[in-house]
């Protein structure tokens, strides 16, 4: 086979007398010139594989041993031996007029051939003008941008984002039984770095693609069979929508692990302070951790008695618990909400009222100095080990950002309970507010504090004093946790 290589070498480099002139290399692109190398006395110009990966500026990977070399075109591979009459793309043979020519560690080709196959199959972006001897990159005007893939409970949905709107008749799709599926667009451009960086998820599990003379075929691998596929293309915004269903039995199965996931099914009720941290004492001695622990326990009866709901308790007794605790009980028990209950206290006998907290920067110096009062609970305890962070503005934005996905559906639950506690009790409703609790930063959950009145307020801490007026708060609170379940779950139904 060698002396077959070294035969044809002869015979073409020594067989002819033509000086090949290097071939002018014009990018539209960037708007440069180059040349690329090409072998002299040869019948036809044959030019530099390693050259051309240069003026590409792509990756090619050497074996000279085999005389082998394969260049890389964004995902594509093209394989090139020594001595050979084809080409190798992708695992698909193409034939070329006359062998590769090996020189000193580099492979030739015929350049016409060659870069009309490239042309044809993977560099839509490169034209050779013969009898210019002249290789011209041209800006692509692409009219497919990128793709989106969303997973479904029911399967996957695919967007191909175009810039034009191709008639019905331009696109097709075909499923093969290899587990690919097949998306053909006639007339279509593709930008290749964008619809090779796509997130894959649901279905399917990798996407590639082929950039064809007049047409483009994407390919999606999936990663498991699909029961059936729509697609159409949108009118407004030009994208194409394919729909892949998965069996119904293995969307029963996603259906069911989604509601495990999002289902309301655990309450986690954190009884501020305890133990040696009092927490506000009224005028008449009523100390906040007495009554915010009955309070608790009030609702979580409540839901016992009458829903299949789990309650945890983050302490049903007078012990003192540290604040990094409570969250971190609530996260290990996979807890769905969590609702912190305090009272408050204020400086201010008057100010009296309800009020429910979201964890952002407080906007209010009242806010701010609720959440002090509360995080003042940390001097209780015996090891912080660096636990809290001083929650400046930036410390607090970066905690806000951590929870931000349960950001809306906290405020939703805080609404729902200033609502709910408006119905039942006379006292003014302060409304949904924000501060930084540290009670509150790392809950991965709906998660909000009530301050469930002042007892430094004497008339309110009187009411709070009462059992009938404790069981009040309980009930609109577990009222507010029931229809915020019901508004989740039909969200998560009609999704």
């Amino acid at each position: 086979m060698k002396i077959l290589r070294i035969f044809l070498f002869i015979i073409f480099f020594y067989s002819f007398s033509i000086s090949a002139s290097p071939i002018k290399v014009v990018n539209q692109l960037e708007n440069t010139e180059d040349e690329l190398k090409v072998l002299d006395n040869t019948s036809v110009v044959y030019c530099s594989v390693k050259d051309l990966a240069r003026v590409l500026s792509t990756t090619i990977y050497e074996n000279i041993e085999r005389e082998k070399l394969v260049l890389y075109l964004g995902e594509h591979r093209v394989k090139i031996s020594a001595g050979t009459s084809f080409l190798v793309i992708d695992d698909i043979v193409y034939q070329i007029p006359s062998p590769a020519i090996i020189v000193e560690g580099d492979i030739y080709l015929p350049t016409t051939a060659l870069f009309q196959i490239l042309h044809d199959t993977v560099l839509p972006t490169i034209s050779y003008i013969v009898e210019n001897n002249e290789l011209v990159i041209i800006p692509t005007e692409y009219n497919v941008q990128s793709i989106q893939v969303d997973e479904k409970v029911n399967g996957t949905i695919v967007r191909v984002k175009t810039l034009k709107k191709f008639k019905k008749r331009e696109i097709s799709v075909f499923l093969h039984k290899n587990g690919w599926f097949y998306l053909t667009i006639q007339g279509a451009v593709a930008d290749s770095n964008n619809i090779l960086k796509t997130d894959t998820r649901g279905i399917v599990k990798k996407i590639s693609m082929d950039q064809l003379e007049g047409s483009l075929q994407l390919a999606f691998f999936l990663r498991s069979d699909i029961e059936r596929h729509e697609f159409y293309q949108n009118k407004k915004t030009k994208e194409i929508v394919i729909t892949l269903w998965a069996p119904l039995s293995k969307s029963v199965a996603r259906i069911k692990e989604v509601k495990s996931q999002w289902e309301i099914d655990t309450i986690v009720l954190d009884a501020g302070h305890g133990g040696k941290d009092p927490g506000t004492v009224g005028k008449y001695g009523t100390k906040e951790k007495t009554v915010v622990l009955d309070v608790v326990k009030r609702i979580g009866r409540l839901l016992t008695k009458n829903t299949n709901m789990n309650v945890v308790y983050t302490r049903d007794e007078d012990v003192f618990i540290p604040l990094w605790q409570r969250t971190k009980m609530a996260n290990e028990n996979n807890g769905k909400i969590f609702i912190s209950v305090h009272a408050n206290g204020n400086r201010n006998r008057k100010a009296h009222g309800f009020e429910t907290y979201l964890l952002r920067p407080g906007k209010t110096q009242d806010a701010i100095d609720i959440a002090a009062e509360e995080n003042a609970a940390i001097k209780y305890e015996e090891s912080r080990n660096g636990k809290y962070e001083e929650l400046t503005h930036e410390g607090l934005i970066l905690a806000t950002m951590a929870q931000s996905m349960f950001m809306k559906e906290s405020e939703s639950l805080a609404g729902q309970i200033q609502h709910e506690l408006n119905k039942e009790l006379k006292s003014p409703n302060r409304g949904v507010k924000q501060a930084g609790f540290y009670v509150l930063i790392g809950a991965s959950m709906p998660n909000v504090l009530l301050e469930v009145g002042f007892l430094t307020n004497p008339d309110e801490e009187k009411k709070l004093r009462t059992a009938e007026y404790r069981q009040k708060i309980a009930n609109a609170v577990y009222r507010a946790i029931i229809e915020f379940k019901k508004s989740r779950e039909f969200v998560m139904a009609e999704g």
